[in-house]
């Protein structure tokens, strides 16, 4: 079968792809590979996003929990970063989030952190899958008093609210800010967050009903919010979605503020006060050159990894990294949170603001962002890691390579999920690279038949 876990957890239309029946499987297996090497009652924290799904898969995991023996613990709608937070705290065994993040309502999706707050690498993601496939082969269900049980807790969003506080206690008073919650698990944790900070807050899409996550909002639908932090006069914008792990910016004057900017005005002023480990920031292939440029103009090393703000945490914990995370808008700060946290990260962009009496305009353009263009071509699942085998392919590339040498880049990335390969050229002029990629996204579907 094919792979159920792709780069963030197992995804798909909720009670289609993603039904109850597979959700207790996945805490069954979940539970018994995380929690097979403990001598006690293994217990896992699980929260949700607010989709209308939600309840239906959480509880059909948490019986899949408890059918190996192990307790749950449920936290009910929570941010991701604030159950892997907690997950750590409480020193539970492990964590499962139900969200599909930034997607629509009809998505959904489970992902699991072990005891430290940590993704689970790819080898026991297969072990996970392994597991379902064999039918449990080797698993004893037990029963009686051995059953595990079931805890509800209500008000656990109130200790991520004050470690988030504690961590970047920034005063707001006076400012002026627009907050997008998408409908979604910050819209209690964000707002009260930054209003206890003494921030003037215009809170939108904060009404989440089950059925309008994400909906025209959030941070793939930044049009309202923009519209709304001119016409409010704002100091700035701030955009979350749906489960809160991610963050994108409006400065005051319209301006989007992506998640390589944000790294860039964050890291640099880490670097200033002796913060940023390593003087480094870890990111992904997908971040842009500009950031790449802003980084040595200021001392500051990139690394680079694959697309994933997992593997970019993997990165950033073999080297002792503090700040890593992708353009979408995932930032990680590793002295705080073991994950992407949109929370952590706006507060971290306002004590920039703050501390350096600047604009978001002004601090944003520390960065100049090349324009980038992104062209998929259709490919058979087979044969799309092999572009390379094809001399007419490989040669297109080598030229673009030549041609865009010192002021742009070209990249071919195979999607890890669909029948597509990912052509992105970045350089100065729009107008050409965006003609160069199409070129060569069409030779590639061409000749890949």
């Amino acid at each position: 079968m094919a792979r159920l876990f792709g780069t963030d957890g197992v995804r798909g239309v909720a009670n289609d792809e993603l039904t109850p029946l597979l959700a207790m499987q996945l805490g069954q297996a979940g539970a018994y590979v995380l929690t097979k090497e403990n001598d006690h009652k293994p217990t896992i924290m699980v929260g949700c996003d607010t989709r209308i799904s939600g309840d239906m898969l959480a509880n059909a995991l948490m019986a899949g929990i408890c059918s190996v023996g192990a307790n749950a613990v449920y936290v009910g709608v929570m941010p991701t970063p604030a159950v892997a937070y907690l997950t750590r705290k409480h020193k539970v065994d492990a964590g499962v989030v139900i969200s599909a993040s930034h997607n629509s309502v009809e998505f959904n999706g489970i992902k699991f952190f072990d005891k430290d707050g940590y993704k689970l690498p790819d080898s026991m993601e297969d072990e996970i899958e392994a597991l379902i496939s064999s039918n449990f082969e080797g698993v004893s269900f037990p029963t009686g008093t051995a059953i595990g049980k079931i805890e509800y807790v209500n008000n656990a969003s109130e200790e991520y609210i004050e470690h988030s506080i504690k961590s970047v206690p920034v005063d707001l008073t006076g400012r002026k800010i627009v907050i997008d919650c998408a409908e979604g698990a910050s819209y209690y944790t964000s707002v009260q967050a930054l209003t206890r900070l003494g921030a003037d807050l215009v809170a939108i899409h904060n009404n989440p009903d089950g059925t309008n996550i994400n909906d025209k909002c959030g941070s793939t639908h930044m049009e309202e919010l923009r519209d709304r932090v001119l016409s409010e006069k704002a100091a700035l914008g701030l955009a979350f979605d749906g489960d809160a792990d991610r963050l994108l910016a409006v400065d005051e004057l319209g301006n989007m503020v992506d998640g390589d900017q944000i790294m860039a005005i964050v890291g640099n002023h880490m670097k200033n006060q002796g913060k940023l480990k390593l003087d480094t920031i870890v990111v992904t292939v997908m971040s842009n050159l500009g950031l790449t440029i802003m980084a040595k103009e200021n001392n500051i090393n990139i690394e680079t990894t694959k697309v994933g703000d997992r593997y970019v945490l993997e990165r950033m914990k073999e080297i002792g990294a503090s700040l890593g995370g992708e353009q979408s808008g995932h930032v990680i700060l590793l002295d705080e949170n073991t994950t992407g946290d949109g929370l952590l990260s706006a507060l971290h962009l306002l004590q920039v603001v703050v501390d350096t009496g600047k604009s978001l305009s002004e601090l944003a353009s520390i960065m100049n962002v090349l324009p980038q263009a992104l062209v998929n071509a259709m490919v058979p699942n087979p044969i799309k890691d092999k572009y390379m085998d094809y001399p007419e392919i490989a040669d297109a590339i080598a030229k673009l390579e030549a041609k865009f040498a010192g002021e742009g880049r070209v990249l071919i990335r195979p999607s890890g999920t669909e029948p597509k390969v990912r052509v992105m050229i970045e350089g100065k002029d729009k107008n050409v690279i965006d003609e160069e990629a199409k070129k060569l996204a069409e030779l590639i579907e061409k000749i890949m038949v």
